[in-house]
């Protein structure tokens, strides 16, 4: 069934479809709406599950570390400053091995005070253990949320889908929802190994000394590094059940290409516009969609970008004293290629700036133009 829906109401329509038992909510603009549309699917019985108001974004996530580890599917939703309060109970989360689903609307961290599209908030919180995907598109999210407990509760670690502020969660598109006994198909009801059982009583979150920390945590790793490979599996499963292909990258002309831009969320939409136009002009130029983040394709990375002259990695994020978040990992990966490509790290669109394809042909323009990029991230578009 088509419909025109706001990105926030497809992952209301995605976790209403995975039948979550548990939706644990705060309020945080501009993710708000999706706590909201859950609760009256809960209220008029549209969906079987049970809704929680908590006084903060940090009680948010406790709330469903509990319900996910009595053994039931949960869901729970921020953005920005609420992103951030949440970080301690993110590493929880993770550490338990919680296959938690989590939808953070990408939105600038103040101050400034500003609600508007950014992707520092989920980047900083890269290293506490959760999976990572990025979205394109409102269809995307929908789908992202139903694949995302299939990965979750395949390597027992939860998972964050990401897509930016009002380009998709206040915007309408057409959206494919799927029909529920298609999801079944898909996704079996979740019925883990270990639960919270009163008959069958377990330690959760027990003390660990140093003899078995290191062990703990290398699993941890080496599970997070399998989910690569299982992620490719599921988007594999799903194109066969609901006919729509995604996988832990994406590239669009790159065969042939010199010059790859590499973008995540909508700037990739607008960079696949000015690709279009470049190679109207006879300019191999590609595009390269990153969708996992956490863990890091690195092997794929290395396919894609390892054999063109130029690569360029819009940001629009920025770390202080550093640069953009994906420059700096694309870097890190492409470094023992031997003849690596040069990279060109831009920061654009920061706090929901606009960023249009002139903006991206003028980027690339400068990308071919120039032999090296500068010692610093090229800052596309800063005022006078």
């Amino acid at each position: 069934m088509k419909q025109v829906i706001k990105g926030n109401f497809a992952v209301s329509h995605g976790v209403k479809l995975c039948r979550v038992k548990v939706i644990s909510a705060y309020p945080i603009t501009p993710q708000t709406t999706i706590v909201e549309e859950l609760s009256e699917m809960c209220a008029s019985g549209e969906l079987d599950a049970k809704f929680i108001k908590v006084e903060s974004e940090h009680s948010a996530m406790a709330g469903v570390i509990g319900s996910s580890t009595a053994g039931v599917r949960s869901f729970t939703a921020t953005s920005s400053q609420g992103l951030l309060l949440m970080h301690e109970v993110l590493h929880w989360a993770a550490g338990a091995r919680l296959p938690i689903v989590l939808a953070n609307v990408n939105r600038a961290v103040g101050p400034g005070w500003n609600i508007w599209a950014d992707q520092t908030d989920s980047l900083s919180q890269r290293d506490t253990g959760l999976i990572q995907v990025y979205c394109e598109s409102n269809q995307e999210v929908l789908d992202s949320v139903i694949m995302a407990y299939k990965l979750a509760e395949k390597v027992s670690l939860p998972v964050m889908l990401t897509y930016d502020a009002f380009f998709l969660s206040h915007t309408s598109e057409i959206v494919d929802i799927p029909e529920i006994e298609q999801v079944d198909e898909f996704l079996p009801p979740y019925n883990p190994e270990f639960r919270i059982d009163i008959n069958n009583p377990r330690s959760f979150g027990g003390m660990i000394g140093p003899d078995y920390y290191f062990e703990e945590r290398y699993i941890m790793h080496k599970d997070a590094l399998k989910a690569l490979e299982y992620y490719q599996q599921v988007c594999k499963e799903f194109e066969e059940i609901f006919g729509r292909e995604y996988d832990i990258c994406e590239e669009y002309r790159t065969g042939d290409a010199e010059v790859i831009v590499v973008a995540a969320g909508t700037i990739t939409s607008v960079s696949r516009i000015a690709v279009d136009k470049f190679r109207e002009e006879g300019k191999k130029v590609g595009l390269m969609k990153l969708r996992m983040f956490r863990p890091v394709p690195v092997e794929r990375w290395r396919k894609v970008l390892g054999n063109v002259a130029k690569v360029v990695v819009m940001d629009r994020n920025l770390t202080a004293g550093l640069g953009g978040v994906f420059a700096s990992e694309i870097q890190a990966a492409l470094y023992p290629i031997e003849n690596k490509p040069m990279v060109y790290p831009v920061i654009a669109g920061l706090g929901g700036r606009d960023v249009t394809p002139d903006d991206i042909e003028g980027i690339i323009n400068y990308a071919l133009s120039n032999d090296k990029p500068t010692d610093v991230p090229l800052f596309w578009g800063l005022k006078e």
